[in-house]
Formats: structure tokens, sequence, C-alpha cells
């Protein structure tokens, strides 16, 4: 459960995004050009991906992300499965985090902080309980307690209750040993990247449905309830 805001969560926190976001962005440029060239060449334009997104207060943003994927569709149209469309190229920039890289704009932005719960999609929104829905009650992060603790290798259960359990407890202390702890376990020992057996995390709807926790009644209202929200 939330506890009441601290100083540092209601001016530092926003301050310090502002500050290391850009300072890397500035840092890092070199590397930006350079994936953003691989990318160009080994998967064409566009060379960003951008996605909508719940953020805080539920509120619909654009993340952006390198391009992993191709837009091969099939006859009627429809793009292929991610594994299908997911490159050894595009594996690689998942497996080093590259691919994020553009998220610090988001960070720069205000969409994003460096901390917190990561952004879901909203076909994964619409599924969560009222209780895990509080998770949108602060800025979206590029990194969290969930993915120093398991990332996709762990159940959507497990990752929700820990962006609670931040909810609880943001301080400035935490959130520097979440960085150093994302740094060691997503850029160097690539702990976590793709869920177990599959190339992409399922959504938190098919978990559902897969553990029979909704019935298809039920889930397929639900995506369409999704659908709206995007349209809107």
């Amino acid at each position: 459960m939330k506890k009441s805001t601290s100083i540092y969560e209601r001016y530092i926190k926003r301050l310090l995004d502002i500050i290391l976001s850009l300072s890397a962005l500035i840092l890092f440029s070199w590397l930006y050009l350079l994936v953003a060239l691989l990318v160009r060449v080994k998967l064409g334009s566009p060379v960003i991906f951008s996605q909508l997104r719940p953020g805080k207060d539920e509120q619909i943003f654009k993340m952006y992300k390198f391009r992993t994927m191709t837009d091969e569709r099939d006859e009627e149209g429809d793009l292929l499965p991610d594994e299908v469309r997911l490159t050894s190229f595009g594996k690689k920039l998942r497996a080093t985090s590259l691919d994020e890289l553009p998220e610090l704009f988001n960070i720069l932005k205000g969409d994003m902080s460096l901390v917190g719960p990561r952004p879901q999609l909203v076909r994964d929104m619409v599924f969560m309980t009222d209780k895990q829905r509080k998770r949108h009650s602060i800025r979206p992060g590029l990194s969290g307690l969930a993915q120093v603790n398991g990332r996709n290798n762990i159940d959507w259960d497990e990752k929700l209750n820990w962006d609670l359990t931040y909810l609880g407890e943001i301080t400035f202390l935490g959130d520097v040993k979440i960085i150093l702890q994302t740094v060691l376990k997503a850029f160097i020992k690539q702990e976590g990247i793709s869920q177990e057996g599959m190339e992409t995390a399922e959504d938190y709807g098919d978990y559902l449905l897969n553990s029979s926790q909704v019935d298809e009644e039920k889930y397929y209202k639900l995506q369409e309830k999704a659908k709206k929200i995007l349209n809107n």
C-alpha cells in the first residue's frame, strides 16, 4: 500500500530523472547513433518503434524503443507472430537492453522515471485488479523491483506484487540500489531478458486465460475494452 509522499518522491526524484537522463543522452549520443545506424541497415525504417502505454494516473503515452522486429505480414495483411518477426539482431538488442535506450527521452519528457513499475501494455492493464492498478499512481520506470528480482522469468503475480511493494518504500537509497542491480543483471549478466520457453513475454490476459483465472468470455470482453481505450 502506498504511504504518504516523501520529500524525495515529491521533489528530488523528478529532478534526478531530468539530470541523469539528460546526462546519459549526451554522454552516450555516439551509442544512439551507432545503434540507430545498425537498426536502419539490419531492419530498415523506421528505426524507432513507438507503442502506447499507460503511465501515471493511467494517462496513455507513447513509449519509444529501438526497433527489434520486422514488419512481415500474412496474406490477409496481419502482422506475423512476434517470434517470427524477431530477428537474431533484434534478439541481441534485447539481450543487451540496448533497445531500451530511447526510453531516456520518455524520462526527460516526464512520461517515465528511471525507477518505477515497468509500463505494461494497455491490454495488460485492463486485466489488473483495482489493487494492482495502483501501480499507475506513480510514473512507470525504466527499471524497477520486478526487473531486478527476475524480470521476465517470474510470473505476472510476482511482477505485480513487486510493483506494489515498491509503492510502499520509495527512497533515494532504494532507487540507487535498483539502478545498480539493473546495470549488473540486465546489462552485464543479461538475466531474465526472455521468458523461459518464449521469445517474448506472455501478455497478462493470456497468462490469466492459460492458468484458468479468467474464462474466454471475460478474456475477449477485456481485450475489446483495451482496443477501445487505444482508439480513444
